[in-house]
């Protein structure tokens, strides 16, 4: 069979732009693709939930990649390990509340299985602004990642959704974004961003969850987002917390939307 590049080139176009076109307004937007908001994505694709998630580099998974110091294992504690379990994810004890994962297997798989389950990634894609209406987020300003690397002055597009997650990490970058351009009071103690706190797991893992909440209206956190708007330690390579959060995070605006 003689294979066309025109047709090729045209294939991947087209395709991609009816993707892009039918993801212009959905039901959650999540910016950031590491494991935590690719868990929320894999829960709330497999509720049946329409979301997209946007991430600035050409790949996604974040720091989990590396594991720790670039030894690619990552440990969590036995109820991250729940998770590990359901995506089907080889695990081992390694003493007492400790289990060791493949960070290459771990990060794969979490893509995969939340691919599958209906979540739509865009790579290479940067937030640089919030769609505010009134006092609601209600969507996320989007422009090529090579565009914000090279310093180009290219105008951006916007996506509409009932509710977007800052899954973006440590710079928490959406909630900074409305902090710094709305001058918003967030939903912390001091109506501002807290800032992470030094490492400290024992610490770090449980306040993940307990931050995992609404910031601001419409604006959700998951991850290390979560720490660092709230004033709470980081944990390094242990990512339990995070994949939990992702799934707390995907229950609340499940029940919320559905």
């Amino acid at each position: 069979m003689k294979l066309d590049d025109i047709t090729i080139s045209k294939a991947i176009v087209e395709e991609f732009m009816n993707d892009f076109i039918d993801y212009m307004d959905i039901d959650v937007a999540i910016g950031g693709g590491g494991p935590a908001g690719i868990t929320a994505g894999y829960y709330l694709a497999k509720a049946g939930l329409k979301v997209a998630l946007f991430e600035r580099k050409l790949s996604v998974g974040g720091g989990m990649w590396g594991g720790g110091m670039m030894f690619n294992k990552i440990v969590v504690q036995d109820e991250g390990k729940r998770i590990l379990d359901e995506f089907g994810i080889k695990s081992h004890n390694y003493e007492d509340n400790y289990h060791v994962s493949d960070s290459v297997e771990t990060v794969s798989t979490l893509c995969s299985k939340a691919c599958q389950a209906g979540l739509k990634v865009f790579n290479l894609m940067s937030i640089e602004d919030v769609m505010i209406r009134g006092d609601n987020v209600e969507g996320l300003v989007l422009n090529w990642s090579s565009v914000e690397m090279g310093g180009l002055h290219v105008d951006p597009l916007t996506i509409r959704s009932k509710a977007v997650i800052d899954a973006t990490g440590h710079p928490c970058e959406i909630v900074k974004v409305v902090q710094d351009k709305m001058g918003a009071k967030l939903n912390t103690e001091t109506g501002k961003i807290m800032g992470e706190k030094p490492m400290w797991a024992d610490v770090g893992e449980p306040s993940i969850l307990e931050n995992t909440k609404e910031v601001y209206p419409g604006l959700y956190v998951t991850g290390m987002s979560c720490n660092a708007v709230y004033g709470a330690p980081r944990m390094g390579p242990i990512f339990g917390g995070m994949l939990l959060s992702g799934e707390k995070i995907a229950h609340m605006l499940i029940e919320k939307l559905k």
